[in-house]
């Protein structure tokens, strides 16, 4: 079975300022949001983060684009760009090496399972500049009431031997993060970098 969002948001159980601090980001760089479902990591980034950037908020579902759309036209908000699209295939309008970092936010275990690793991450390679980074959070491979069926969670040893097959190298690793349970935080966040 096809384990899909369908624009689900972590907003209520994930906190924007934690994940985007963890990206020191300097203020005016390239930011794609991978999968970026309503769009709150997109738009936190704009108000605090990156002032003189540019973000990209993408997710094939097409209903979070349009409200995130709205939310631009009605806030007048000119360096969030929302685009529709397959992250597995080309995303359009985002030319080659033209990001600085990318978030991929709870979304890389559905790749996984759909067996699409290869095409999203050839895509964010193709996108992410030379000296770039590429930031994947995701669930840890623990029994929690929240997330995907276990057998398709990804350990943060299992993310860095794929990513490293593209070589793609390790600059980063959170490995507590997210929302507190019983057996301790919910995520981590492993950042690889683009030599």
């Amino acid at each position: 079975m096809e384990h899909r969002h369908h624009g689900k948001s972590s907003a209520n159980f994930l906190d924007s300022d934690e994940i985007l601090n963890e990206l020191n980001l300097k203020g005016n760089e390239t930011f794609l949001d991978a999968g970026c479902g309503d769009g709150y990591i997109s738009k936190r980034a704009i108000e605090k983060y990156l002032p003189e950037g540019k973000v990209y908020a993408v997710d094939a579902y097409a209903e979070s684009i349009r409200e995130l759309q709205e939310y631009v036209d009605e806030n007048n908000v000119k360096n969030l760009i929302p685009i529709e699209a397959d992250i597995t295939k080309t995303i359009p309008g985002v030319g080659d090496e033209s990001v600085d970092v990318i978030l991929m936010l709870n979304v890389f275990h559905g790749f996984k399972e759909s067996r699409q690793k290869e095409d999203v991450i050839n895509e964010l390679n193709r996108i992410t500049k030379s000296d770039g980074r590429i930031a994947i959070m995701d669930f840890k491979p623990i029994e929690m009431t929240r997330g995907p069926p276990l057998d398709i969670r990804i350990s943060h040893v299992e993310m860095e031997k794929i990513f490293n097959g593209y070589g793609l190298k390790r600059d980063h690793l959170t490995v507590d993060i997210g929302e507190e349970n019983p057996q301790g935080k919910s995520h981590y966040l492993i950042i690889f970098k683009k030599e």
